[in-house]
């Protein structure tokens, strides 16, 4: 049973039961302050332990920014790039967390800790200090009663009336206090109950604000996570391959590592000690040097290195030689050791001391010393030995017939390349194929002999017999420098341009081919063989270098990207000649560096205003965020050579749609809170954050920035390039693809054609008609015709 109501009728009689009651509810409210009390203690203790995690997250989010990864090599993929910038936008997403998590715990003074601090003070303080007066009127009023009525009934009785009159008046004063008092108890149990709980619903209105603002931010970071996910795949699979290409080259180097040495500019170099004479009685010391000789100069070169000392490189030391005369044994206390001579420093001779005695004999020879019995350091690069394999009829036929029951019997096959047949079956069917005598005879197209598997490694091992890759040593490095670099136009334009200097049979072959991967990569939803994949299978495959190092192994996951690029764009590249407007590509004219592919517009990211934490706000239907679809089908990821939307994904794992990436241009940090006396329409908007004047397509192409749209090497100037007056009711084709993200907006793909473009009130944006429907188009994803 609860509290007793005090009853103003009690007031008079002053019950024994009447002042139990009234100590039962100042128990209560004893009770209700120390809670209080406690629960302000316990928030300040909140607030603080909200700041220190937010310090240790923001500091988390410094350490991440700060950090970079470094690449092997000259230049890295997009894949890379985005991986590069995926700790920044990690950084950026807590950085936006934390200024959610600062808003909070600021509203929780506002909100909790404040109200009730001020409950606290005015109310229940208040009945303490009637508390006080009532207490002290009791005692008061009682003490007057025991004195009149000890009073002698002998005194006066005018004396007497006025001390009847003053006891009553005193009465009376003690029942009006007696009555507001018990007014105020109960009135106080009454309040409490809102004006306790109301500050408590503030706060958690707050908390439910961070958490959504939270789950909005998780939303937007959803799709570059995805595409993240695809990137760190992708690096997955082409580091696969590099490693067993690296593994193979050790292997090599380990089983014969004279025939793997490097060519260098010079003629011969390594370890030398050399003696250094001092003054007596210091005698002499010997000092490993790393020795570089030019024979055609006479060149000498020595520095001074230590690896026991951390590698501390000394100054070197240039001479011109004279001669070179071999140390006997008994002239020196050391083996292995040959005196040198130089021409500028007449009546100087070095003392120098090799590892062994054929390194000696080999220095001997390069520098012209009498026991020249070895060859020399400067050893040509050592040509791959020619297979049987050979570029002719017989390769044709044997490509053709491989690739006609591929088609045939196993276009669907998931894992259709990547999946090897056995060794000696491979070998046994190449064998027979090569052979003039027995290739006719071979039925791949009816035959159960033969798998699928059998016949693709097959046709990968005799294009890896060629004596020279089909794509050919000659132009390998100049395939590689677009693919390091440029826009994806630029890419396929230089890439066209080096195909058709290929030899004839080169191409043609190579033409048959990537037909065939083309039609292999249209049935990726069924074999799960995409672009990237085949890719990854067919670029060290098609192209390798002359000379096997490991920088040159570095290089295979552009030779990847080569092979994407002939894939996607193969009726261009084979079907039609280049453009000989462009400048032929090269060394010396590679396009300039371009961002990652998978990539949101360039610009600032919408930017989320900040929530409101003390008011609750109830959302319409027509306001609710829409949410992410959920049956969206899976498709395969976005190869990264060139814009076309053709997909890729790891063997066995369907990517999701790649039209959600966010970059450097947009990061997390681009939402910048608003003042707080904007925070009653920033409610609003948050609500609807999608807004029309800010592009929110999301192209798998990064195109132009909106502030300044540059103009791709080889596509004409977009529409960003002119003013806005000047674009009055005309067509335009869409130069990157777009997905909308609000119902004003037009998805389109390359390619797409527009109607009746005209400007639009919202800045950065057209009007048009697409298949019969007008929307906004992103001003800079499209050229007027």
């Amino acid at each position: 049973m609860g509290l007793q109501p005090l009853e103003f009728s009690d007031c008079y009689l002053d019950s024994p039961w009447f002042r139990e009651r009234i100590r039962a509810h100042e128990a209560e409210l004893e009770r209700t302050n120390k809670f209080i009390k406690e629960l302000i203690k316990d928030g300040k203790n909140l607030i603080a332990a909200t700041k220190t995690l937010s310090a240790a997250q923001r500091k988390f989010a410094h350490s991440l920014r700060d950090f970079k990864f470094e690449f092997i090599g000259d230049a890295e993929t997009d894949d890379e790039r985005c991986i590069d910038a995926s700790l920044r936008e990690f950084s950026n997403f807590l950085k936006n967390l934390e200024e959610q998590r600062e808003i909070m715990a600021l509203s929780v003074t506002e909100t909790l800790i404040k109200p009730l601090e001020k409950f606290r003070k005015e109310q229940l303080g208040a009945v303490k200090e009637e508390k006080k007066k009532f207490d002290k009127e009791t005692e008061r009023n009682y003490s007057l009663i025991d004195k009149h009525l000890n009073l002698s009934a002998k005194k006066k009785d005018s004396h007497l009336q006025e001390a009847d009159i003053q006891v009553e008046q005193n009465r009376q004063h003690f029942y009006e206090l007696s009555l507001e008092y018990v007014c105020k108890l109960q009135e106080i149990q009454e309040r409490k109950k809102f004006e306790f709980v109301e500050p408590m619903l503030s706060f958690f209105q707050g908390m439910f604000t961070f958490y959504h603002q939270g789950h909005e931010l998780a939303k937007d970071f959803n799709h570059y996570k995805m595409e993240l996910q695809i990137n760190i795949q992708n690096t997955r699979n082409r580091f696969e391959g590099t490693r067993s290409e690296v593994e193979e080259l050790m292997n090599k180097i380990r089983q014969n590592p004279k025939d793997h040495k490097r060519a260098s500019q010079f003629t011969a170099e390594g370890y030398l000690y050399v003696q250094e004479k001092r003054p007596p009685p210091f005698g002499s010391s010997w000092v490993k040097h790393y020795c570089m000789y030019r024979k055609a100069a006479k060149k000498f070169t020595m520095i001074p290195f230590e690896h026991r000392s951390g590698g501390k490189l000394g100054d070197g030391e240039v001479f011109f030689l004279k001669e070179c005369i071999r140390r006997h044994t008994d002239s020196i206390d050391r083996r292995f050791c040959f005196d040198v001579e130089a021409a500028d420093r007449p009546g100087i001779s070095l003392t120098m001391q090799a590892f062994s005695e054929e390194e000696r004999k080999q220095w001997l020879e390069v520098l012209g010393g009498k026991e020249a019995l070895f060859p020399s350091f400067n050893r040509a690069i050592i040509p791959r030995p020619e297979g049987s394999a050979q570029l002719d009829k017989m390769g044709f036929t044997i490509l053709r017939k491989c690739i006609r029951a591929v088609e045939t019997r196993g276009i669907n096959d998931q894992g259709l390349y990547r999946v090897v047949g056995v060794s000696s079956k491979v070998q046994r069917l190449l064998s027979m194929l090569m052979d003039v005598k027995t290739c006719n005879e071979v039925d791949l197209e009816n035959s159960v002999d033969w798998e699928v598997k059998t016949i693709t490694s097959a046709l990968k091992q005799y294009l890896r017999s060629l004596p020279e890759p089909l794509m050919t040593y000659e132009l390998h490095g100049d395939f590689i420098v677009p693919a390091k670099s440029g826009s994806p136009e630029s890419r396929v334009n230089a890439i066209h341009f080096l195909v058709h200097k290929l030899p004839e049979k080169n191409k043609e072959m190579l033409d048959i081919l990537v037909k065939h991967l083309t039609n292999v990569s249209n049935h990726s939803k069924q074999n799960l063989m995409t672009v990237a994949n085949l890719g990854v299978v067919f670029g060290p495959t098609l192209m390798r270098p002359q000379e096997e190092t490991v920088a040159a192994i570095m290089d295979l996951k552009f030779q990847n990207i080569v092979v994407e690029i002939l894939i996607e764009n193969h009726e261009k590249i084979f079907r039609t000649p280049p453009d000989a407007t462009l400048p032929e590509p090269g060394p010396l004219s590679a396009p300039p560096n371009a961002p990652p592919r998978q990539s949101k517009r360039q610009g600032q990211r919408t930017k989320r205003p900040v929530a409101v934490y003390n008011f609750c706000l109830e959302l319409e239907d027509g306001d609710r965020p829409s949410l992410p679809k959920e049956d969206t089908p899976p498709s395969s990821l976005d190869s990264l050579s060139s814009p076309s939307p053709t997909t890729a994904t790891a063997l066995g794992h369907p990517g999701p749609d790649r039209n959600h990436l966010l970059t450097d241009g947009g990061s997390f940090g681009d939402w910048a809170p608003t003042a707080p006396s904007q925070a009653r329409s920033s409610a609003v908007q948050w609500l609807n954050p999608q807004s029309p004047t800010t592009p929110s397509c999301s192209p798998a192409v990064t195109p132009p920035s909106p502030k300044l749209p540059p103009v791709p090497l080889s596509l004409p100037a977009t529409v960003a390039d002119k003013p806005p007056e000047s674009i009055i009711s005309r067509k335009a084709r869409a130069v990157y693809p777009c997905e909308a993200e609000h119902s004003s907006e037009l998805s389109f793909e390359i390619g797409a054609i527009f109607e009746d473009v005209q400007t639009s009130r919202e800045p950065g944006w057209l009007e048009g008609t697409l298949n019969g429907k007008r929307g906004l188009i992103p001003q800079n994803y499209v050229k007027l015709l």
